[in-house]
């Protein structure tokens, strides 16, 4: 029995590593922009007030710009247009480890915290096909009967009731 090949849609990815901003901070503006199609993601960066911002702005479209080359020089048939971000992720870099003077003497110890930004965009799949994916899946469960769930009600509901009578019969 053969499997059918799914063909897979290209990703296209882009990174900007080691910028001096803490992992946590960076996953506030890259939330902002998972799964959103790309020109709506550059809208919402361009308007956040985070440091961060103007860099995860560069890497999407850098990762954007990624796509357009491949699309032109590498032979992949892929719309622009029709990109969103499929993943949008803050590693963890290396620490720098600090001092800070402290009274009496003492040193403070502290980390300043690098992140490695990586965003991923991918092409949506044709309307179309989606639909034609979901119409059989949808005909698949509209034959089957809805008989295991009227069965687990009544072996919960069975359960419960001798639990009642001990509870019942030891007052």
């Amino acid at each position: 029995m053969q499997k059918a090949m799914i063909p897979e849609t290209p990703e296209f990815r882009a990174e900007a590593r080691f910028q001096r901003v803490s992992p946590q901070k960076a996953k506030l503006v890259l939330d902002l922009i998972k799964g959103k199609r790309v020109e709506a993601a550059i809208n919402t960066v361009a308007f956040t007030h985070k440091r961060i911002a103007p860099v995860v702005e560069k890497v999407l479209r850098s990762a954007v710009q990624n796509a357009q080359h491949l699309s032109d020089e590498g032979g992949l048939d892929v719309d622009i247009d029709n990109l969103y971000v499929k993943t949008a992720v803050a590693n963890e870099g290396p620490r720098m480890k600090r001092i800070r003077p402290a009274p009496m003497g003492r040193a403070f110890r502290y980390q300043r915290r690098i992140a490695h930004l990586v965003i991923t965009v991918a092409e949506k799949k044709a309307a179309a096909a989606a639909e034609q994916e979901a119409a059989p899946a949808a005909s698949k469960s509209a034959g089957k009967p809805t008989a295991k769930k009227a069965g687990t009600k009544r072996a919960i509901a069975g359960k419960k009731a001798p639990a009642r009578k001990k509870a019942a019969a030891a007052k």
